[in-house]
């Protein structure tokens, strides 16, 4: 099993990935919340039906527990699923002394830890992700819902206490989730790490050539990269904004599409091969784009933007995004590989990026 551990000027915590980490968790809580009165669990349905009960019986051998059961994906990230989940925890007499356990996937985190987050004021959190995208989403703090005119519009940083990545639940994902979270493992190369980047593409032809040792090396990776940001600016008021690359276009493009019909890792790929272009034509990145889009294209990736989806509507979404500023678009391009930054960029030059994606 390996260990990253995170450090940020709120709190330090160690990320576990491999086999058995659920054992590793127990250990963790009976050490540092013996003291707990309540764990709280809030579950992703699907992943609970699936790997929920083990996790209860493991956890009731030493804690009384309560489960609230979130909807897959991103509709467990609204207004009315965080009420009904603040409900379940007052009527089940979940209080500051309690702990919740974010059981799922980035959707379910975001969640479960925006409740740990304002319960009450605020009570302590674990993640124990279960897909590859939750790698990113399960460090850092982030924690949010969704309002109608934006995605992660409302929210907190919140630190969890551990995360607890066990890999034999990665084997139950479909392959557009398991796309979905290789997508932020390529962004992390593409910002921090050249050589990562080289080794991804020497590595990962197809899905098929996928194996667990590599895996677990790219989730490992992607800890490190997402922790070495976060300890530097864990408020995002700087660099931390850099994580965000290919979010500007990617999550107006999810949002515009309705969420739950793309995968939000579908949506950031296709906001990078954006950003890529941009910093080609801006920045002087020279980066071979038709090969990167070959690349994932042959992965599996569907970069297609509907013309559903016209350009001033995402430009609308863009332009409420939590990087612009006096609502106009800020965008993370590439100097080099592993060498980001921020910048404005004129519309016109956004709406010949937004045709060459819909040209590709």
């Amino acid at each position: 099993m390996e260990k990253v551990v995170i450090n940020t000027p709120s709190n330090r915590y160690p990320v576990f990935i491999g086999n058995q980490s659920l054992h590793k968790m127990q250990e963790f809580m009976q050490k540092n919340f013996s003291h707990v009165t309540k764990v709280w669990i809030i579950a992703d349905k699907s992943v609970y039906s699936l790997h929920g009960k083990a996790l209860v019986e493991l956890l009731k051998t030493a804690w009384e527990v309560t489960v609230f059961i979130a909807p897959v994906g991103e509709e467990a990230k609204s207004f009315t699923v965080y009420e009904e989940a603040i409900t379940h925890g007052l009527e089940n007499g979940v209080d500051r002394k309690s702990l919740v356990i974010a059981f799922g996937g980035g959707a379910t985190g975001d969640l479960a830890g925006f409740v740990a987050s304002s319960f009450m004021r605020g009570i302590p959190f674990i993640g124990v992700p279960t897909t590859i995208l939750a790698h990113d989403s399960s460090v850092g703090g982030k924690v949010a819902i969704n309002h109608r005119l934006g995605k992660n519009m409302v929210g907190h940083f919140h630190q969890p206490e551990a995360v607890f990545f066990e890999l034999d639940f990665l084997k139950t994902l479909p392959q557009d989730q398991v796309l979905s979270g290789l997508a932020e493992v390529i962004k992390h190369a593409l910002i921090a790490d050249g050589d990562f980047l080289e080794l991804l593409y020497k590595n990962l032809g197809t899905l098929s050539s996928l194996t667990d040792e590599f895996l677990s090396y790219c989730l490992q990776r992607g800890v490190e990269i997402k922790g070495e940001v976060v300890s530097k600016d864990e408020k995002e008021v700087g660099v931390r904004a850099f994580l965000n690359f290919g979010h500007t276009y990617g999550h107006a493009v999810e949002s515009a599409s309705g969420y739950g019909n793309r995968t939000h890792g579908e949506a950031i790929m296709v906001g990078m091969v954006y950003a890529l272009f941009l910093s080609n034509k801006l920045k002087g990145l020279n980066f071979p784009l038709e090969n990167f889009i070959q690349w994932i294209k042959g992965l599996g990736y569907n970069l297609n933007v509907s013309n559903e989806l016209s350009f001033d509507l995402l430009y609308k979404l863009m332009t409420r995004d939590k990087k612009a500023k006096a609502g106009t678009p800020q965008f993370v391009l590439l100097d080099k590989i592993g060498q980001p930054l921020l910048e404005n960029i004129d519309k016109e030059i956004l709406i010949e990026a937004d045709q060459y994606i819909r040209s590709i």
